[in-house]
């Protein structure tokens, strides 16, 4: 079986792994190459003339739109079907219209991920097998072990385990780990499917600890219980968390 030679266009360390471990996970896909910046996304495209691409819109460089163009520009034999992945819904339009086969906003689910793939192959003439669907569909990810964070310009592979807690608002989480605070962007959504439940708690919608940094837990006049973690922070757990919490203290 001729496998479709896939390039993932990414410049989040924690997104371009995610998926990666997706492409990888389906038999027809093959990763060719892995991108962080649009320069380069677009001199591999032209060197290693992929059949599909995964690509984000805001990139260092060139942004995933203006690759789009120039690869339209550049008089390929045959362009690739592109995905996009984004964080940013406002260029959904213009994508479509630089013939974009899909539109993936962050975050997304792997079920949506691979149909946006089922659709691109199903332009390429190389339709997945369901079967093949349904199986990358029921494995379960494995938790994260090691995130890879960026922070004034270098790259600093992070362990899990020394993660003390995550914060977040709707595109940016705020990583907190010996000390330091990593901010990326990406939400807290993209991180919670892949933490360990044994070791980290969501106390609420924009907050996850790690239980191995938090010093106690203290109930408020409202019986909602306040987390004190080892650096100082305080979060305020969620009242549905602190019944459970409460119910599971012995």
């Amino acid at each position: 079986m001729n496998k479709i030679r896939t390039l993932i266009a990414e410049d989040e360390p924690l997104a371009s792994e995610a998926l990666a471990d997706w492409v990888r996970e389906l038999p027809q896909l093959e990763l060719v190459a892995c991108c962080a910046d649009g320069a380069s996304a677009l001199a591999q495209i032209r060197a290693l003339q992929p059949e599909l691409v995964l690509m984000d819109i805001q990139m260092p460089g060139m942004t995933g739109l203006q690759v789009l163009r120039a690869l339209g520009e550049a008089g390929l034999e045959k362009r690739p079907a592109v995905i996009f992945t984004t964080a940013y819904d406002e260029h959904a339009l213009t994508a479509f219209e630089l013939h974009a086969v899909d539109y993936l906003l962050k975050p997304f689910a792997q079920e949506r991920f691979v149909e946006a793939v089922e659709h691109a192959l199903g332009q390429l003439g190389a339709p997945l097998p369901t079967q093949a669907l349904e199986h990358s569909l029921q494995q379960p990810e494995a938790p994260l072990t090691r995130i890879l964070v960026r922070d004034q310009g270098k790259i600093f592979p992070l362990a899990v385990e020394a993660i003390e807690y995550l914060r977040s608002d709707t595109k940016y989480t705020a990583i907190a780990s010996r000390g330091r605070q990593f901010l990326v962007r990406l939400p807290i959504t993209s991180f919670e499917q892949r933490l360990d439940p044994a070791r980290f708690l969501k106390l609420q919608r924009s907050c996850i600890v790690n239980l191995d940094f938090v010093e106690s837990m203290t109930p408020d006049e409202s019986s909602q219980l306040v987390v004190q973690m080892q650096d100082g922070m305080r979060f305020t757990a969620s009242r549905e968390v602190s019944k459970k919490l409460r119910e599971q203290s012995i």
